[in-house]
This record gives structure tokens, C-alpha cells and sequence, in this order.
């Protein structure tokens, strides 16, 4: 029986008259998958509460960050405590020195790290880094990979784009778009290419290494290892785009999980513990040239916020303390995807499932999906049908076909059983 959903479509077209497509974000606007996006009023461990009281088992976790559920002790209690002492200040911190530390000790390759305010931020402000460092203009971005809104990012970008088929986005000039040159995921040739015909103009190559943002997609063998020797060879700078994957995959991230390297890595509200925040750091001899030790400016009054940075900080000090989260994770993610395959393998539908960790998504396609072409070649109408049946019967996924699904640690094996349960009762007719 579909619950009632009565108030949140009230909301919905209450929003409307207010907020942009009544929603600040475009991807929850449902307009992908179709419908009315449900309105949430609270959450707790691994579960959602709509406006109209029902209950979702929760396969976003705020796209990423809560890794230890919704509403986590101990991370409430320390920004509670903190915002006692005023939410702002505009001026250095003992908090943020403890927060860089943390993170350095966690990540072995970033020998400073500059705290900003989004994943967006970061991102946008390690490219204008590495051209700065480097002296070149032009960058390399991968065809689905989404490294936020800034201008230069919006050049065959994934996730949020791709559900709502903007094909070019007006406001980014054509110089802009000049300077960022796409390249195929997992396609190691035609970065080769790219580096050829563009000798000595290339400051930067972005990738998002496990992507998130045309489902969850994994890096081919050696592909990673191939980037890197070019950046080597060629002065670029590589970032890693690790807003999704940083302290999620490992306490070191994606670099961790795949041991490799990047010369700058950015991360998002992975770091916050939810709240709005970012960081890019890398090696010493880069972001040395970042303002006020060298001549790249950047700024922010809410960088290293005391709200942001207590949480962030609370939750890595768990993760880091508790390493056996991430298996925990990674066993009960295997186990979700083990029953999918099942299912569907009886059933008889065609499939894939991506996963690194816990993150995980899911294609109704009979091909391998390992960049953005392979992803938008999937029964994506099929895909819809599936996100509804789930979200009727209490499993909230992303609303996209996108978008890779994020497990927390708050889920249980019976919260997973149920997931199975549901995803057993659908069918393609």
C-alpha cells in the first residue's frame, strides 16, 4: 500500500512558489524518476521521517557523509557543547589546527590542508591552485564525473546534469569551456591524446577515483597508475576529487584503498560530519602557493567554522579510532549486493552492480558500466520504476539513476533483510 504522502505534496507546491522548482538542489526535485520528492523532517541511526510520519531506511546518508548514522551521539553532543561558545568567529582556532592534524595523521600524503565551505569550493580552488602553481591554463575533467558548479566543472559533467539532460549549461562562456577538455572515463588513450595535442597547456587533471556520479563506477586496473605517470611526466597536477570517497572508503580514502597518490585531494561534508564544508590539501610544495604564503587567493569567512569543524572532527576521531567500521561496512554492503544478484539473476532481469566499499549502485543493463556512455545506456525508465517500488515501500535510494548509493554503519542486517525483502517483491511488468 503507497503511504500518505499528502503533506509533502502540499509542501512541494508550496516551495514552488518560493524556491526554484521548490527545491535547493536539482536532483531532489524528483524530476528524473518522476513524482513528488518527499518532504523529511528528521532522521535517526539509519532511518528517515517525512512530514506525513512514514519511515524510510535511509541509501543516502546526506550523499555521503553520515557514516555512522543519522543523529550520532556523540557528534550531536560535541556541536551542541560547541555552539555554546558562539557558532562564528572570523578568526584562527585551536579547533582547526586539531582538525588539520587529525587529518594529516590520516591521510599520509597531505602535508597541509586549507578548510573552505563546500566541495564545490575545494574543488574549484585546487584547479585555480595547480594553474597557479603551475602556469598553465587549461584542464582535464573526466565525461560524468562532477566536481560541483563552478564554471570550468559544467563541461560534460554527470549525476545531477545527466538526470535532468542539460546538455550545455548557459552562463559558462566559451572561454571557460575552452579550458576544460573531457576525456571517457577508464579510457587511458585518450588522456594520452589529450596531453599530445595540448604540449605544455595542461595544469590540471580532476577525477572523481571511485565515481560517484553516474552511479558508482570503479577505476580499471592500472587506469589510475597510467594518469599518474603522465602527471609525472608532463607537470600536472593530479587531484583527486574525494568529496564522496574521502574517509568513506578507508581513513586515507580512495588513496588508501587504491594506494596511489595524488598531488592535491579535495573533500566536502564528509569532513563536517554533514555540515556545509570542504577542504583541499596536497603536497607542501604546491600549497605553498596558496595566499597568504604565496600569490593564489583564496578566502572565506565561514572556512574552518567552529560548528563544522567540531563535528567533522568528532566523527574522523571515531572512524579513526574505530577502524573496524569500514569492514563492518564493507561486509554489509557485500551482503546487500550478494541478495541483489540473486534476485534479479531468478527474476531473470538484466543488471550490474558497481561497488567499492559501501558504496554500491545499481544498472538494469546486460553490459559492463565503466564510464558515462556504458551508464546511459541502461534501462534507465526500468531504473525509475524500481526507485518508486522501493521508495512505496519504505527504502529511500537516491532518486536518480546516477547517483551511487551510500550505506551507514546504523544500518542493521535486518534493516538490509528488509532492503532484500522489498527489492524481492518487484517486478519489470
Amino acid at each position: 500500500m503507497k503511504p500518505n504522502i499528502a503533506h509533502s505534496i502540499s509542501l512541494f507546491e508550496r516551495a514552488k512558489q518560493s524556491i526554484p522548482g521548490g527545491v535547493n538542489s536539482p536532483v531532489r526535485a524528483f524530476k528524473s524518476v518522476g513524482g513528488t520528492p518527499v518532504f523529511i523532517k528528521s532522521a535517526k541511526g539509519a532511518y528517515l521521517f517525512d512530514e506525513d510520519g512514514n519511515k524510510y531506511i535511509d541509501y543516502i546518508n546526506s550523499w555521503g557523509p553520515m557514516i555512522l548514522g543519522h543523529g550520532y551521539e556523540p557528534v550531536v553532543k560535541a556541536i551542541q557543547e560547541k555552539a555554546t561558545a558562539s557558532t562564528s568567529f572570523g578568526a584562527p582556532t585551536l579547533l582547526e589546527i586539531e582538525m588539520a592534524e587529525l587529518i594529516k595523521s590520516m591521510v599520509k600524503n597531505v602535508d597541509l590542508i586549507r578548510m573552505v565551505s563546500s566541495g564545490t569550493e575545494a574543488c574549484m580552488s585546487a584547479v585555480r591552485l595547480a594553474r597557479g602553481y603551475t602556469g598553465k591554463n587549461k584542464i582535464i575533467k573526466f565525461e560524468g564525473c562532477y566536481h560541483g558548479h563552478a564554471d570550468c566543472f559544467l563541461v560534460k559533467a554527470g549525476s545531477g546534469m545527466a538526470t535532468l539532460n542539460i546538455q550545455t549549461v548557459p552562463g559558462v562562456t566559451a572561454g571557460v569551456s575552452l579550458d576544460t577538455l573531457t576525456a571517457p572515463y577508464n579510457d587511458p588513450e585518450a588522456v594520452k591524446k589529450l596531453v599530445e595535442e595540448n604540449k605544455n597547456e595542461i595544469a590540471a587533471i580532476i577525477i572523481e577515483p571511485v565515481v560517484g556520479n553516474m552511479g558508482c563506477i570503479l577505476p580499471e586496473k592500472n587506469y589510475l597508475e597510467g594518469i599518474r605517470k603522465i602527471c609525472d611526466e608532463e607537470n600536472i597536477v593530479f587531484i583527486f576529487d574525494e568529496v564522496m570517497t574521502g574517509f568513506r572508503l578507508a581513513p586515507g580514502g580512495a588513496q588508501e584503498k587504491l594506494n596511489i597518490d595524488a598531488d592535491l585531494v579535495t573533500y566536502g561534508k564528509v569532513i563536517g560530519g554533514g555540515l556545509p564544508v570542504g577542504a583541499f590539501g596536497g603536497k607542501k610544495k604546491i600549497m605553498e602557493h596558496i595566499a597568504p604564503l604565496g600569490n593564489v587567493y583564496q578566502a572565506g569567512t565561514l572556512s574552518g567554522n567552529p560548528i563544522a569543524m567540531i563535528a567533522g572532527y568528532t566523527m574522523l576521531k571515531e572512524l579513526k579510532d574505530h577502524p573496524e567500521t569500514y569492514k563492518e561496512l564493507d561486509e554489509k554492503c557485500g551482503y546487500l549486493e550478494k541478495n541483489l544478484h540473486e534476485i534479479f539473476d531468478r527474476k531473470n532481469i538484466k543488471h550490474r552492480i558497481n561497488r567499492m566499499g559501501s558504496m554500491i549502485s545499481l544498472h538494469f543493463c546486460d553490459h559492463d558500466v565503466i564510464d558515462f556512455e556504458s551508464a546511459s545506456k541502461a534501462d534507465i525508465p526500468l531504473f525509475n520504476k524500481f526507485f518508486h517500488h522501493m521508495l512505496e515501500s519504505g527504502i529511500y535510494l537516491p532518486p536518480s539513476a546516477y547517483e551511487s548509493w551510500f550505506l551507514s554503519n546504523a544500518l542493521t542486517y535486518e534493516d538490509l533483510d528488509e532492503t532484500i525483502k522489498v527489492a524481492d517483491s518487484f517486478s519489470e511488468q
